[in-house]
C-alpha cells in the first residue's frame, strides 16, 4: 500500500461513522414500529434521489447531490439527532453541528475531509440547486413515513399544521411538483384525519 497512514486515517473514518446506525430519529419506519436511524434516513433518501431527480427544479448534479444526502447528518455522531420540531434543541443546532463536522471530517485526510466538509457547508448554506434539491428529499421523507404510518409521531408530539408547513417552507425551491404533491396528498390528508393538529384559525 502507498500511503498506510492515508489509508489508516480513512479506515478510522469508516469506523466511526458505522455510529450514525445508533442515531435514532422520531420517525416510524412502514412497520409502525421501529423507529428510523440516521442511516435509514440517509440511504432512503440517496435512492430517492436517484429516482426523482427528474423533478427537480432545474438540473442538477445527481451524484454530488446523493453524496450530500449521504454525509449531511453524520455530524449527529457528536452532535445528536435533533428533532424537527424540537425548538429548544434548535437553537444550539448550528453550533453543535458545526463543531462535530470540524471534528468528524477532521478524522480523514486532509483533501477528503476538506471535500466533505464543503459539500456539509454547501447543504447547510442551501444556495446551490443540489442543496435545494437535497434539503427537498430531507423534508419529503419523513412526510412519507409519518404518511405510511398512520401519523404516528406526528401523533406522538401533537403536531400542528402550521408546524409542518413552517418546516417545509422551502420545500419548493428544490422541486415545485414534489412540494405540491406532499401538500396535496400527504399534509393536507391527514390534517383531515386528525393526525396533524389543524391550527388553520389560530394563525
Amino acid at each position: 500500500m502507498k500511503d498506510i497512514k492515508r489509508f489508516e486515517k480513512q479506515m478510522a473514518f469508516i469506523r466511526e461513522i458505522d455510529k450514525e446506525k445508533l442515531i435514532k430519529r422520531q420517525n416510524y419506519i412502514t412497520d409502525c414500529e421501529t423507529r428510523e436511524n440516521d442511516a435509514d434516513h440517509a440511504w432512503h433518501m440517496a435512492i430517492m434521489t436517484l429516482l426523482l431527480s427528474e423533478y427537480s427544479n432545474t438540473d442538477i448534479d445527481v451524484l454530488k447531490t446523493i453524496s450530500m444526502i449521504l454525509i449531511h447528518d453524520l455530524v449527529e455522531v457528536y452532535a445528536g439527532d435533533t428533532y424537527a420540531y424540537d425548538e429548544e434543541g434548535k437553537k444550539s443546532q448550528a453550533e453543535r453541528e458545526a463543531q462535530a463536522a470540524d471534528k468528524l471530517y477532521g478524522l480523514l485526510p486532509e483533501d477528503q475531509g476538506k471535500y466533505l466538509r464543503s459539500l456539509w457547508d454547501e447543504f447547510e448554506e442551501q444556495k446551490t440547486p443540489e442543496a435545494m434539491f437535497a434539503r427537498t428529499m430531507d423534508c419529503f421523507q419523513p412526510l412519507i413515513l409519518n404518511d405510511a404510518t398512520d401519523g404516528r409521531a406526528w401523533k406522538e408530539h401533537d403536531v400542528r399544521r402550521s408546524w409542518v408547513l413552517n418546516r417545509n417552507r422551502n420545500t419548493h425551491a428544490g422541486s415545485e411538483e414534489i412540494w405540491e404533491y406532499a401538500r396535496d396528498n400527504l399534509i393536507e390528508p391527514n390534517v383531515r384525519k386528525g393526525n396533524i393538529i389543524d391550527d388553520s384559525n389560530e394563525q
